[in-house]
C-alpha cells in the first residue's frame, strides 16, 4: 500500500508540473513537424498519443499526491486546476494529430502550420513559467510569461478566424471545411488551455505576494 506523508512535499508537486510541461512541449514539437512535413503520419501520431498517455500518468500522480498530502505548497484548488489544464493541453494536441490521420490529410494548409507554430511557442512559454512556482522570489517573474501567453492566444484567435474565412472564401468542399475546422479548433483549444494555466499562475502570484 502506498504511504503518503502529511507534510508538504514541495519538490514533488513542482517536479510533476514541470514534467507535464516538458511532455506537452515535446508533443507540440511533433505536431509542428507533422504539419510541416506530413510524412510518416501514423508513426508521428503514435508518438504523440504515447506522450498523451504518459501525460495522463503524470496527472494521476499529481492528484494522488494531492489526496495524500495534508499541507500543500500552494492552494489545493490551484494544484488540481493546474493539473487538469495541463492535461487538457496534451489532450488537444493529441486530438489535432489524431484527426490528421483519421481524415487522411496529405497536404496541411498554411494556416494549420501557423497554428502549430503558435502551439509550440505557447507551450514553450508555459513551460518557462511553471518552474517559477518553486520559489516565492520567482513568482513576480511569471508575469512576463503570462503576458506572452495571452498575446499568443490572441494571435491564435486571429489565425483561426482567418483560416475559417479562407475555407469559405475559397469555396472548399464542405467535407474539407468540416475536417479543417475541427483540426483548427483543437489546436486553438490547446492554446486556450495554456492561457487558462497563465490565469491560474497569476492567481497564485497574487495570493503569495
Amino acid at each position: 500500500m502506498a504511504r503518503f506523508s502529511i507534510f508538504p512535499k514541495n519538490d514533488r508537486f513542482f517536479d510533476l508540473f514541470e514534467e507535464s510541461a516538458r511532455n506537452f512541449v515535446t508533443a507540440a514539437g511533433l505536431l509542428k513537424e507533422l504539419m510541416d512535413r506530413c510524412e510518416d503520419v501514423a508513426e508521428m501520431v503514435k508518438q504523440i498519443t504515447a506522450l498523451e498517455h504518459y501525460g495522463d500518468t503524470v496527472t494521476h500522480l499529481i492528484m494522488a499526491e494531492l489526496h495524500g498530502t495534508f499541507v500543500t505548497p500552494i492552494d489545493r484548488e490551484d494544484i488540481a486546476q493546474l493539473a487538469q489544464r495541463m492535461d487538457d493541453v496534451m489532450d488537444f494536441i493529441d486530438a489535432a494529430a489524431m484527426r490528421m490521420m483519421l481524415y487522411d490529410i496529405t497536404k496541411p494548409t498554411e494556416r494549420a502550420k501557423e497554428l502549430a507554430d503558435i502551439v509550440v511557442r505557447v507551450t514553450s512559454e508555459t513551460s518557462k513559467a511553471i518552474p517559477r512556482l518553486r520559489r516565492r522570489s520567482e513568482l513576480s517573474h511569471m508575469r512576463e510569461h503570462c503576458i506572452e501567453i495571452n498575446r499568443l492566444e490572441n494571435e491564435a484567435d486571429d489565425v483561426r478566424r482567418s483560416a475559417l474565412a479562407e475555407l469559405f472564401r475559397d469555396k472548399v468542399e464542405l467535407t474539407e471545411v468540416i475536417k479543417w475546422r475541427e483540426i483548427y479548433e483543437h489546436m486553438e483549444d490547446a492554446v486556450d488551455r495554456c492561457e487558462d494555466i497563465a490565469d491560474i499562475l497569476e492567481g497564485v502570484m497574487i495570493k503569495r505576494a
